[in-house]
């Protein structure tokens, strides 16, 4: 069975969005008729929206087929000992034409209790960013419930809201509970984990084109906001090339940057599948009876039964991602 495993590349499942705009499609190069592609999902086993294979012999299988039938040899022992036939990651791309919500996402044992879900631990790394664009995460002084509520009834949220103007290469660690947005301006990579569970509670007073406000969700919402989480979510991070330098780690995925400019020898030692985000220039992925090439905008999967393959590249920029 492991002989039939190989670098796997999945269709993109291109999602709508008020907020979205076009530079999925100019500068990710998805194909799409949509007016205002918002997100991309790379590689998906969230109800309804599954990935299908588009390279190789197991094109236009699922991953939840995949899962069932590989098993331990797709995404590792110890992760098919705690997930079963449910792949833990989301893995997406995403263009903010206008701000998105301020949200914010649920633990766990909320999401369990709630949603029969996962929570939505999560890091974003911006692609491109328009000048002055911003990202939105936390408060930008201390913060009670009572306060957050009056701002929230009085419609003045964004004065209590920590913005930072971002760049290329900005990287974020947004955890379960930490309020959020991704500003107008910004196209970004996210990891996640398996789960589309999101509480809005703010939206900018925008309205659709029937006139009507997107539902808030101010009373899940209380109760899953942190008040008083750390200022930790900047993720600094060293680019020596070849190497994988460390970015984030935590319980539901780790995080590396990856620049390969030669033949690069990798070992696969995380009892892991690992997927692989080309976020600059191209790479070819070689294992002994397969090669793929994997271009800027494109997501690839090497099942956790590949042990040992090549990258080869002159100078593309990879996010290596693995549980």
């Amino acid at each position: 069975m492991k002989n039939t495993l190989y670098p796997l590349k999945f269709q993109p499942i291109l999602k709508d969005k008020i907020w979205g705009g076009k530079k999925l499609k100019s500068l990710l190069s998805k194909d799409s008729q949509l007016p205002n592609i918002g997100e991309s999902w790379e590689i998906s086993d969230v109800e309804g929206d599954t990935s299908v294979v588009s390279n190789g012999n197991l094109e236009n299988q699922s991953l939840k087929h995949l899962l069932s039938t590989y098993k331990a040899d797709l995404i590792g022992e110890k992760n098919y000992k705690q997930f079963g036939n449910k792949f833990p990651l989301l893995i997406k791309f995403i263009d903010a034409k206008e701000d998105l919500s301020i949200q914010l996402h649920p633990n766990d044992e909320l999401a369990a209790k709630r949603h029969n879900s996962f929570g939505k631990t999560e890091m974003w790394y911006v692609m491109q960013a328009d000048p002055g664009a911003n990202l939105i995460v936390d408060f930008n002084q201390k913060m009670t419930p009572e306060l957050y509520l009056e701002h929230l009834k009085n419609k003045t949220l964004p004065k209590i809201l920590n913005f930072d103007k971002v760049k290329a290469g900005d990287t974020y660690f947004i955890e379960v509970g930490r309020v959020h947005a991704i500003g107008a301006g910004v196209l970004l990579a996210e990891i996640q984990q398996t789960s589309d569970i999101t509480y809005r509670i703010y939206d900018w007073d925008r309205k659709d084109d029937f006139g009507n406000e997107r539902e808030l969700h101010t009373d899940l919402a209380i109760d899953a906001i942190g008040f008083d989480m750390e200022d930790n979510f900047r993720v600094s991070y060293e680019k020596t090339s070849n190497q994988s330098n460390p970015m984030v780690s935590c319980q539901y995925f780790t995080t590396n940057f990856l620049k390969v400019d030669k033949a690069l020898q990798k070992e696969n030692t995380y009892d892991s599948f690992v997927i692989y985000i080309c976020v600059e220039g191209e790479a070819e992925i070689k294992t002994a009876n397969h090669s793929e090439v994997v271009k800027k905008g494109e997501t690839i999967l090497l099942p956790a039964a590949l042990r040992s393959y090549q990258i080869l590249s002159q100078g593309a920029t990879l996010l290596e991602v693995y549980v």
